[in-house]
C-alpha cells in the first residue's frame, strides 16, 4: 500500500562538472545531496524553514537513507528531483524522492529524519510541517 503525500516538490538540477566521475557519470554521493536541497526547498513551499526550526532549537537528523540507482545522470543533465513528504510518526518524517531525465527514472529513494533537541532527545515534530 502506497502513502499519500501531504506535500510534493519538484526541483530542477542542472549537473554540474564537479558532480561527476571520471567517466562523466553523477557520483552516487550526490543523489543524498540533491535529496536534502529538494526536502528543503519543500518545506520553504510550506512557510517553513530548517534555519527558524534549528533558531527554535529543534533538529532533523537523518536516521535512515535508501537509495536505489536505475541510469545514470550525466554532466550538464538537466533532471528533476521530485519529493514527497509523507504521513509519519510523532517524532519522524518521512520522504521519498525521484530523479527523473525526460521521463526516465535515474534514482529512486527514501529517507526518515528525527525530530532532535540539540542534546539529541526525540521531540515532537511541529505540528504545522506535517499539514498540506
Amino acid at each position: 500500500m502506497t502513502t499519500a503525500p501531504i506535500a510534493v516538490i519538484d526541483l530542477p538540477v542542472r549537473v554540474r562538472y564537479v558532480e561527476c566521475d571520471p567517466m562523466g557519470v553523477v557520483h552516487h554521493t550526490v543523489y543524498p545531496v540533491w535529496f536534502e536541497m529538494a526536502r528543503t526547498e519543500l518545506l520553504r513551499s510550506k512557510g517553513g524553514s530548517y534555519r527558524a526550526m534549528e533558531e527554535a532549537g529543534l533538529l532533523l537528523a537523518v536516521v535512515r537513507l535508501e537509495a536505489r540507482y536505475r541510469a545514470p545522470a550525466r554532466y550538464d543533465d538537466l533532471v528533476t528531483v521530485h519529493c514527497e513528504l509523507l504521513a509519519s510518526g510523532p517524532v519522524k518524517i518521512e520522504h521519498r524522492y525521484r530523479v527523473m531525465r525526460d521521463g526516465t527514472l535515474l534514482v529512486e529513494g527514501a529517507t526518515t529524519l528525527a525530530c532532535i533537541d540539540r542534546d539529541g532527545r526525540l521531540q515532537a515534530v511541529p505540528e504545522g510541517l506535517m499539514r498540506g
